[in-house]
């Protein structure tokens, strides 16, 4: 059983005329924390600061899934593992629930098979540690797998499950409680004026550097650095299952064909091609909501699934059932879960680069540094961004 995470409470907005720190980040999800952590292992004074009682962003709406398979070989596959060896250091200093488990890609067409073998082929040489299984090899690993018509899977060995509610909440009280950071939730920032943040109640605190890491309310704080970003809303669904029976695990995270088409390791493979045009052949609905489907597990054995993707504005606040349905009819073809009775929906936004780069950090002032951007890679790059953001501006 996971101990119970400690509420962080908000502390009164007492600043007083002379308030001041070397570091004020401004937005207090996992970019934010990752920020805040980085300048603390540095030895700054950091005021870590969310206009929110409590983190409910995007940071807190998501799988858990620190997702090395995903990023590209390179710089980014780098610090996708640079940030794995920050979680676990995290789970063994915070407290933070995590499951080493892995993950497992399933192949149920043959040109799925291609796609993996030709990764597995490449990969190894590239950083990534992956290697093919038969069907009964995965179904030994992941019992709930739906046999017929598997024809191979790719285990990762590298993925780290994480709680993201119960992560964000250890990690903040880490950092108040270890790192001699002071937490101010419940603190809207009304605008970055350097040296000062000046917060809706007319209160200032004098700051050295103000690092900005506020997501979508960037728009509100630096609508014209938002304007050229390139930067834009995804809106994304997702569910989570009513806790799996006998306290069961789900094994590896999973996913299939679908996620092939969506992250950027699987494009070093000529293969992907025929998977892509399959799909929209066969399923236009994925391409159109920007559907791919894989599952993890919490420690309390829920199985949380997603996800959909659109882009741009206005985001609407309705959850759609026809693409919960898509999500959960493409996931029965690959597994089957003895709890299936959905829990909880909810949706959430995160702002994307849609210029092609993979994150965004912009100094609109030689004091302040706003970082934002991750898109959806906010649990697996984020310590590894935020640590090598302080590097080069700390020096």
């Amino acid at each position: 059983m996971v101990q119970q995470v400690p509420q962080v409470r908000t502390q009164e907005l007492d600043l007083g005329s002379d308030a001041r720190c070397d570091l004020a980040v401004v937005g207090a999800g996992i970019v934010g924390i990752a920020c805040a952590w980085a300048a603390s292992k540095r030895g700054l004074n950091v005021v870590l600061i969310d206009r929110h009682a409590r983190q409910i962003g995007a940071s807190i709406r998501n799988f858990g899934m620190v997702w090395p398979i995903g990023q590209p070989s390179g710089e980014l596959l780098r610090r996708a593992m640079r940030t794995r060896e920050l979680w676990l250091e995290a789970a063994a200093h915070a407290g933070v629930w995590h499951e080493a488990c892995g993950s497992l890609c399933v192949a149920r067409h043959t040109d799925e098979l291609a796609v993996l073998e030709e990764f597995v082929s490449r990969g190894n040489d590239a950083g990534y540690r992956v290697r093919m299984l038969t069907p009964d090899q995965a179904i030994e690993r992941s019992p709930w797998l739906v046999r017929d018509g598997l024809r191979g899977a790719m285990l990762s060995e590298t993925e780290v499950c994480v709680d993201p509610r119960q992560a964000i909440e250890r990690m903040t009280v880490f950092l108040r409680e270890k790192c001699g950071v002071r937490v101010l939730l419940g603190a809207p920032v009304a605008a970055v004026e350097p040296p000062v943040v000046r917060f809706s109640t007319g209160q200032c605190l004098r700051a050295d550097r103000i690092c900005v890491c506020t997501g979508e309310d960037l728009r509100q704080l630096y609508p014209e650095i938002y304007a050229q970003s390139g930067l834009a809303v995804c809106k994304l669904q997702m569910m989570r299952t009513s806790p799996q029976p006998s306290g069961r695990r789900l094994g590896p995270m999973l996913s299939a064909g679908a996620t092939m088409r969506h992250y950027r390791a699987f494009e070093m493979c000529p293969s992907l091609q025929s998977v892509r045009e399959r799909f929209s052949a066969e399923r236009p609905e994925f391409d159109r909501w920007g559907i791919h489907v894989m599952a993890s597990q919490t420690p309390a054995g829920e199985v949380t699934i997603g996800d959909s993707h659109e882009y741009g504005e206005p985001v609407l606040p309705f959850i759609r059932d026809d693409i919960d349905r898509l999500i959960l009819d493409y996931l029965g073809t690959f597994l089957s879960l003895p709890e299936q009775r959905i829990a909880e929906r909810w949706y959430g936004n995160y702002l994307k680069l849609m210029t092609g780069g993979t994150e965004f950090v912009a100094s609109p002032h030689p004091a302040v540094k706003v970082v934002n951007g991750v898109g959806g890679a906010g649990m697996t790059l984020s310590f590894g961004l935020g640590e090598s953001v302080m590097a080069s501006w700390l020096g």
